[in-house]
């Protein structure tokens, strides 16, 4: 049973180890930043879940398949010692493994993962290109349109807004201004 709780550079690292496709490592950071809010606004350790949210997805782009994926990263992070909790909040995030989300950080990550990639795709189309033209309500008006960023699960993004028992609208505003926050960092 391993004991480790990443730092932040430790996590980035990894990923960064893992992970060299810009936009992968994009949404990581996004997952991060979403997830440390809700962190601090619960008043949870916004390192913890940051690093949950941060390498939710670090072994995607050696492993996309359902059949691998988190499956093979949860591997390296026990190989590596890290604590099985952690371990379990970044499988929790994988729907199809079936894994009832009990912690409110797995709840979350389930509830932002989807989400973080509507939002930023809704800023790509913004006559800016930035996060700091885009509402909840020009995000929930795209959710709507299926032929938009058809690889986002709006089910998921549905039922993890349910899991956290907070309204639609709320939830994609809250992850909004997580966004907003690190815009920058994201180039949006």
């Amino acid at each position: 049973m391993g004991t480790l709780l990443p730092t932040r550079d430790e996590a980035w690292a990894l990923l960064c180890e893992w992970t060299s496709s810009p936009g992968l490592r994009a949404h990581a950071l996004a997952v991060e930043a979403a997830m440390r809010f809700y962190a601090r606004n619960s008043g949870q350790s916004e390192q913890y879940w940051g690093n949950v949210g941060l390498l939710h997805d670090f072994d995607y782009e050696r492993y996309p398949d359902a059949a691998d994926h988190p499956l093979k990263g949860a591997e390296e992070l026990r190989r590596r010692g890290y604590d099985e909790s952690f371990v379990r909040a970044v499988l929790s995030h994988a729907d199809y493994l079936g894994l009832a989300r009990n912690t409110n950080a797995e709840k979350t990550l389930f509830a932002v993962d989807e989400l973080c990639g509507l939002i930023m795709a809704t800023a790509m189309v913004m006559p800016s290109r930035s996060l700091a033209e885009v509402t909840a309500e020009a995000v929930l008006k795209k959710m709507k349109s299926k032929g938009f960023a058809r690889k986002v699960n709006r089910e998921d993004i549905v039922r993890g807004t349910e899991g956290l028992d907070i309204p639609l609208e709320t939830h994609v505003s809250n992850v909004v201004r997580a966004l907003q926050g690190i815009a920058p960092t994201l180039g949006l």
